[in-house]
């Protein structure tokens, strides 16, 4: 099959923030119809609703980045809801997508399918070698389905069907909520907070020792177009860059970014949390792609987009 000149890319998930960031990327580059629907639109639990949406659309890609996603506390109280909907929503896109002959399937999952012991940095092979975390475990094996039967088609049907995984990622569009966000867009929102309000002190959970990596959602965005434009790329590849920084020196960095002097106050009392958590990015790199956005760069970056979302009244916080 010869691509079209304006291939048509269906994105799963358009309104998140890595959905968000395909856009914007494929709109820069000109040259890509995005299709997207909403989730009153397409419901992708639906088998018989998402098998005629591939029917009808004719595709010539799909980015699926879609996910019922939560933190620690939603995935211990509601497993089954975890489970079904990600297994659901993977498996009916990867089947529809293929029933309409839709050539290209790149699907989105996340470094939480790795073993709760895995290796440091995590390498692919790592994979199914011991036990997940427990407290994600049913959205990481929904995940690790959506992997395996990427994996599965492109073996038996010869589809171009294949996996990214990304690191820890932060951007325009990301969560802030005071509780549940991750630890970026919830250092923002807090040191913002205390700057407002001319707080003496901000307190951060934990000794500060724990050491993490973080990826723009833009470069990931750019890594996902890149590994589309391969004839021939890896059944799943990590997405990261490879480096980390301890969170202590994370939150003096976006103290500065925000312009928060007051002090920093380390909560030893409260848990760390593993020690170190980097993926090992040789397999991607070696197909030619390198994450190009220092830190420091972006973490200015996603605090404008933090001020302009919350003078719009916009500030995701769900």
């Amino acid at each position: 099959m010869n691509r079209p000149l304006h291939p048509r890319v269906f994105i799963a998930g358009h309104r998140g923030m890595v959905g968000s960031a395909l856009i914007r990327r494929f709109a820069a580059e000109g040259d890509v119809e995005c299709i997207v629907r909403d989730r009153s639109e397409l419901d992708l639990t639906n088998q018989a609703a998402v098998q005629d949406f591939f029917q009808a659309e004719s595709l010539d890609a799909v980015i699926f980045a879609a996910a019922k996603v939560g933190g620690i506390h939603a995935n211990n109280t509601y497993p089954a809801d975890f489970a079904y909907q990600n297994v659901m929503m993977a498996s009916n896109a990867i089947h529809g997508a293929y029933l309409a002959g839709v050539p290209r399937f790149l699907f989105l999952g996340s470094t939480c399918i790795y073993p709760r012991m895995a290796p440091q940095p995590i390498p692919e092979s790592s994979l199914l070698t011991s036990p997940l975390e427990q407290t994600n475990e049913a959205y990481a094996l929904a995940k690790i389905m959506g992997l395996k039967l990427c994996q599965y088609y492109r073996q038996q049907h010869g589809v171009m069907y294949h996996s990214a995984m990304p690191t820890n990622l932060y951007g325009p569009g990301d969560n802030y909520h005071p509780e549940n966000s991750h630890v970026i867009p919830g250092l923002i929102h807090r040191f913002h907070q205390a700057k407002q309000a001319n707080a003496e002190s901000v307190t951060v959970w934990g000794t500060g020792d724990p050491r993490r990596e973080f990826l723009h959602v833009d470069d990931l965005a750019a890594a996902l177009v890149h590994l589309l434009g391969l004839s021939d790329p890896p059944d799943w590849v990590n997405v990261g860059t490879g480096e980390d920084i301890r969170i202590g020196d994370l939150a003096k960095l976006v103290a500065e970014v925000v312009g928060y002097s007051g002090e920093i106050v380390q909560d030893t009392s409260k848990p760390d949390g593993t020690p170190l958590k980097r993926t090992d990015i040789s397999r991607i790199a070696a197909t030619g792609w390198q994450p190009t956005i220092d830190l420091k760069e972006g973490l200015v970056e996603t605090y404008q987009d933090f001020l302009g979302a919350l003078d719009d009244q916009v500030l995701r916080t769900v």
